[in-house]
């Protein structure tokens, strides 16, 4: 097909072959998405602001300017969220959370872990 748009040039426009590979993928069900999880960590009266800060640092590799702004919501709202991602990824990082060891900056050593808990995000 020869479609002329000004008298001295010509344009060849084809038409479009369809595929039908495009229409077998428009066909399939597409997987669904695995909502996101957060990671939560918990506020109490023995883990210190140092302790918490340094378990977001080294767990998640937080800045200490993002950490100590974590850690003081934490402290403000009783809890917060630290991170949100796939399921597997949350329960990991709960769990380094909660294998972080004892607060050795506490006056009198808090050997218990530090309350983190994983819950799926709405939407």
């Amino acid at each position: 097909m020869i479609q002329t748009v000004d008298p001295e040039q010509e344009v060849i426009v084809r038409p479009k072959a369809k595929s039908k590979r495009r229409e077998k993928e428009k066909d399939k069900p597409r997987p669904k998405t695995q909502p996101p999880y957060a990671v939560i960590v918990e506020n109490d009266d023995f883990h210190t602001f140092n302790y918490v800060i340094e378990v977001l640092q080294r767990v998640f590799g937080y800045d200490l300017q993002m950490a100590v702004m974590l850690t003081v919501e934490v402290d403000a709202t009783g809890q917060a969220i630290v991170w949100s991602g796939a399921l597997e990824v949350a329960e990991l990082k709960r769990d380094q959370i909660r294998g972080f060891g004892p607060d050795l900056y506490a006056m009198k050593p808090v050997t218990f872990p530090l309350g983190a808990r994983v819950e799926e995000l709405p939407g």
